[in-house]
């Protein structure tokens, strides 16, 4: 009967998260929120569907131990070198600074300073996993609020050791408070340093050993082992498991090992995790709240704003630049996913009252609900706060519009990184002008030194673009692999220059066809590519002869890129190369109100005659023809590809606007 009960619960558990994450993922919130929703639903507060069993949270404090191992593994001593005055500066001053001024609120409210200490940590704490998701789909990692956010993040996750430590020796009495708070804290060093010193010696070798068998399913065991193991050591030590998984993950973080480990253990600790944050839903108590609404409300406006208003302060003090100041503070305004293993642990020693801990609960729920929209509309509020954001906007719109101001028939350039480099070499071999626009500072800095066309700029914003020529551009370029990012440049485009024709680089074929909707005249894939010149490789290894790979590849292209179709199926290769006026070229074309093609069908504007191929049509309701029909008709906004040598392209021109 146990079993079947056992099977039941898990069964319900499993239909009602799959359901909900679904409806997050179509939503576009974190699968975070949905495991918390989850909870709420099925808890014993709410349906009572499952119970809160000791069982149920022993599993789920894997969960926070796989977490914990995850951030160990991240934690690259170059990677706080590069970042370190962000990090334990600025990270440093937020932390203290929200957890100092929480404490005295606490006071003001009649809690313990103890109480006010832990719920400081707790409401210091940020969702790493909402804001750094938000921050990559909107192009923000570089820019300087993105820099800021991610310091401090990075610090929060690393303070959150020292907490864990802390906040169970505080629920101690008060005459051994002190004593108890120092033991925890010396006997975590000698752990710690034992853990580093012996740990590092030891784990190489045996983890070579390991690899050396080959075996997949023997590696990932060793890895359960070791990172269980030390959580175990840290258990008995009187620490956290947690602490334990951290340290695990910093020893293997290393090592050659890191990036395997990091793959194996990403379903145990997403299962777990999900699981984890279902029990902290199960926590929350519906009838609590709605009697305390009150105040839920106003730890939730204390929340958001207080902690906005610091992060913000604090920024600006470290850095000077107000915009990137509040953008930093309203990134971080949430609570965070570490925040709740915090409060579970507070709750779990008694630090806190019931009632506060289900009001601290809500408020955390409801704010991370927000962060989303907080970031998505950053950019509004902060130019209503601060009218010297309108300024140094327009400074950078001045000085990219100032680079290109000499450019006519230009290609912009999305994204300076080796794609962009390399295709900035390839145009200056051709003698064409150019501007690149890139978000990494230190990169435009580097690449102005050399005197090349490169300016500060993120190219999903239309002022952007307007600055940097859109609208005298011969071509644009994505260099990035970020669809979101993408999609909004081909809006934007297709706004303002539905003529002007987008190449777009991307990682993969899958979000080819998405992009060609949104008006990419062509998408490249970096895993498509590399399969065909491997393909030719091996073949010519092979022994087939040189002219039949080239054949293959040029079908293979042809097939795929509809600007070359044409080329592709007609070119004959001989030793002499014919002169450049003799070599077949693309034009597009816009169709505008008053040409004389439109409203006629393709095969009657007679381009046939002039030897000019239609080789693709793009229209605005996403229909795009590659090698379309004659019996195709024309429309006002129609973008037709032409095909041919230079001559007939200027009179193919002239027929479609003039007529013959």
């Amino acid at each position: 009967m146990y079993m079947t009960n056992s099977l039941q619960l898990l069964l319900i558990l499993l239909a009602v998260a799959v359901g909900v994450v679904v409806l997050c993922r179509i939503l576009r919130l974190p699968a975070m929120l949905g495991y918390l929703l989850v909870g709420i639903l099925i808890g014993p507060h709410a349906l009572g569907w499952i119970p809160d069993a000791p069982e149920t949270r022993d599993l789920a404090e894997f969960g926070v131990v796989f977490l914990m191992f995850s951030i160990g593994l991240e934690f690259s001593l170059g990677r706080l070198r590069s970042m370190q005055r962000l990090v334990f500066g600025l990270g440093t001053a937020q932390v203290v600074a929200t957890i100092l001024l929480v404490m005295l609120t606490s006071l003001f409210f009649g809690l313990d300073w103890r109480a006010g200490l832990a719920l400081g940590g707790v409401l210091a704490m940020s969702s790493t996993a909402i804001v750094s998701k938000m921050l990559v789909e909107r192009a923000e990692l570089s820019t300087p609020h993105g820099q800021k956010i991610m310091g401090v993040l990075l610090f929060q996750d690393l303070a959150v050791v020292p907490l864990i430590i802390i906040i169970p020796a505080l629920a101690s009495s008060g005459q051994n408070l002190y004593v108890t708070l120092g033991l925890a804290l010396l006997k975590a060093a000698v752990v710690l340093a034992a853990m580093l010193i012996f740990g590092q010696r030891l784990l190489r070798p045996w983890f070579h050993l390991v690899a050396m068998q080959k075996s997949s399913e023997l590696f990932m065991l060793n890895v359960l082992l070791f990172t269980l193991g030390l959580a175990y050591i840290t258990e008995l030590a009187g620490l956290s498991m947690a602490l334990g998984a951290f340290v695990a993950g910093m020893l293997i973080s290393e090592t050659e090992y890191r990036i395997q480990v990091e793959e194996d253990i990403k379903p145990f600790r997403d299962v777990l995790l999900g699981l984890f944050f279902v029990t902290i839903g199960m926590l929350l108590d519906l009838h609590s709240v709605i009697s305390g609404f009150g105040w839920v409300l106003l730890i939730l406006l204390i929340l958001l704003p207080f902690k906005a208003a610091v992060v913000a302060l604090l920024a600006r003090w470290f850095v000077g630049d107000w915009g990137a100041a509040i953008r930093s503070g309203l990134g971080l305004a949430q609570a965070g996913e570490f925040g709740f293993v915090l409060l579970t642990l507070a709750g779990g020693v008694n630090l806190l009252p019931q009632d506060v801990m289900q009001n601290v609960l809500a408020a955390m729920l409801i704010s991370m609900l927000t962060a989303p929209f907080l970031i998505q509309h950053a950019e509004f509020i902060v130019r209503n706060l601060t009218p010297s954001a309108w300024m140094d906007s327009a400074m950078l719109i001045h000085q990219i519009a100032v680079k290109s101001m000499s450019s006519d028939a230009h290609i912009i350039i999305c994204g300076y990184g080796r794609s962009g480099q390399a295709l900035s070499r390839f145009l200056k071999r051709e003698n064409f002008r150019f501007i690149a626009l890139d978000l990494d500072p230190r990169r435009v800095h580097e690449a102005s030194a050399e005197g090349e066309s490169v300016v500060y700029g993120d190219a999903a914003k239309r002022e952007v673009l307007l600055a940097a020529g859109l609208m005298r551009a011969k071509t644009l370029v994505i260099t990035y692999n970020d669809k979101h990012s993408a999609l909004k440049i081909l809006h934007h485009v297709n706004q303002m220059r539905p003529d002007l024709p987008v190449v777009v680089r991307t990682t993969d074929d899958a979000h080819i066809e998405e992009l060609k909707k949104a008006g990419a005249a062509e998408v490249v894939a970096e895993v498509t590519e590399g399969s065909v010149m491997l393909a030719s490789q091996a073949l010519l290894m092979s022994g087939v002869p040189l002219n039949r790979v080239i054949r293959r590849v040029q079908e293979n292209r042809a097939g795929r890129y509809a600007a070359f179709s044409g080329y592709f199926r007609t070119a004959q290769y001989t030793v002499d190369e014919p002169s450049e006026n003799l070599q077949p070229r693309f034009l597009s074309v816009r169709l505008k109100e008053d040409s004389a093609a439109v409203g006629r069908k393709l095969g009657e504007v007679g381009l046939m005659e002039l030897n000019v191929e239609v080789n693709a049509v793009r229209r605005r309701n996403n229909v795009h023809g590659a090698q379309p029909s004659e019996e195709m008709l024309l429309q006002t906004g129609d973008i037709l590809v032409l095909l041919g040598l230079p001559e007939a392209l200027q009179q193919a021109e002239l027929q479609l606007h003039k007529g013959q």
